[in-house]
């Protein structure tokens, strides 16, 4: 039986205050910080060979104090995750913003998550993180799902705009980009620690978006 879909690139809801709260800026930085110093021990162990021990060690604080802001290892997974998560709908409004054409925002999505996944440990964390997910007592977002509704949703557009190559269908062209994109980081992923992940893409990139470009 398949999984639910829980949609990672829904809105999170983020609580609004009247007026700056210091108290509440300094819990929201220590939260930061440990997201963060989790984030990398998931990245460079993965989730079983990391306790909360470990990430209290990783920012100098104590176990109680990582439980008082994360209350289990699963709940700073599923921190992370959501986080990994919040950054693709922040792009899109970037990419939106440039006035490109559905082809080209479509390629620009593709290459800012590249970077993403090159730079940020938190994509990199979540990314581990849903590979493991069979070890996590947790509900994950079902990962590669929204990027091909929306990459097929920017392709139908393009289509409709006379930007697809003919004969080009979004659904199975949406799908084969995911693929090679997230395939590729993986590859990065092994053979250099994401540190060719941008060049990498690049390449595959400009091979794919001119099987796809009409002429």
């Amino acid at each position: 039986m398949p999984e639910p879909h829980v949609n990672a690139f829904a809105p999170r809801r983020t609580p609004t205050r009247r007026g700056p709260d210091p108290k509440q800026e300094r819990s929201a930085l220590t939260r930061l910080r440990v997201l963060r110093g989790a984030a990398e021990l998931f990245t460079e162990r993965g989730y079983r060979q990391t306790s909360v021990k470990d990430v209290a060690d990783r920012v100098e604080m104590t176990k109680g104090a990582v439980y008082f802001h994360y209350p289990t290892k699963e709940a700073l997974a599923l921190a992370i995750v959501d986080e990994h998560y919040a950054r693709w709908p922040k792009i899109l409004d970037e990419v939106n913003k440039e006035g490109l054409g559905p082809v080209d925002a479509a390629a620009r999505m593709l290459e800012r998550a590249a970077v993403a996944f090159q730079d940020d440990v938190i994509v990199q964390a979540g990314a581990r993180l849903q590979l493991e997910r069979p070890q996590i007592d947790a509900e994950l977002p079902t990962p590669y799902v929204d990027w091909i509704s929306l990459l097929e949703s920017l392709l139908e557009s393009a289509r409709e705009a006379g930007e697809l190559r003919p004969g080009v269908d979004p659904g199975p062209a949406a799908r084969s980009l995911v693929s090679a994109f997230f395939g590729s980081q993986h590859v990065s992923d092994v053979l250099s620690g994401r540190a060719d992940v941008v060049r990498r893409w690049r390449d595959l990139s400009d091979l794919l978006f001119r099987a796809i470009r009409a002429d």
